[in-house]
């Protein structure tokens, strides 16, 4: 990447599915996914299971003794809901606290195919990205084609106006782990003139006046 700004990624969250997928290329590409993250020295987060599409590249990090450190609701841990944990866990008590702590100790963020839950970690952390909570990178695997309706989806509510063209530089997608990792690296965060005012500290008092005629 001559000539292109490098972001140094240290630690990089996964989210996924804690099942497997019909397609078997997808438990291919997250034991590679893991495989590329150990071999670069990237260390993983993620929700905490061994079960599916999660258990894949846990294992792979793990396997390439890169730091792999899950963060799991404690409700998730009775009547062995999921699996082990591969590698140090941390319970918390809440799906939001959860997520707050992943934001807070990933240099960036990777979706595989998943769920609802999935999906939903996924638009959170765009969603935060865009009002300015953090300014780190958000891609996805586009493993043959799966996230391709939901980026046509994305791409039409742009055309709709309801999503800026800023705001929808925000969201990466790649087919290879290696090419997303890079573009992850590549990333420069563009933030809203106007979201950007936002003061999101725990000391502020007073939140600034949002334009109204912004599209969130």
């Amino acid at each position: 990447m001559e000539g292109v700004s490098v972001r140094k990624i240290k630690k990089i969250c996964v989210f996924c599915g804690a099942n497997s997928g019909k397609d078997v290329a997808f438990v291919n590409a997250a034991f590679h996914l893991g495989e590329v993250l150990g071999k670069r020295k990237i260390d993983l987060v993620y929700g905490g299971d061994k079960l599916g599409l999660m258990g894949c590249v846990s294992t792979a990090v793990a396997q390439h003794e890169r730091q792999v450190l899950g963060i799991i609701p404690s409700a998730f841990t009775i009547n062995n809901l999921v699996g082990e944990t591969c590698g140090k866990e941390i319970k918390v008590a809440t799906m939001q606290e959860r997520l707050v702590m992943m934001m807070e100790l990933s240099d960036a963020f990777i979706a595989l195919p998943g769920g609802f839950g999935t999906l939903e970690e996924l638009f959170q952390m765009i969603s935060w990205a865009q009002l300015n909570i953090h300014n780190k990178p958000i891609g996805v695997l586009n493993i043959n084609g799966f996230f391709n309706g939901l980026l046509s989806f994305v791409d039409h509510a742009v055309k709709q106006e309801f999503i800026t063209p800023r705001a929808r530089k925000i969201l990466i997608s790649a087919t290879t782990a290696d090419e997303l990792v890079d573009k992850l690296q590549a990333f420069r965060f563009e933030p809203d003139p106007a979201l950007s005012k936002l003061k999101w500290s725990p000391s502020s008092s007073q939140k600034e006046k949002l334009d109204l005629t912004l599209r969130l």
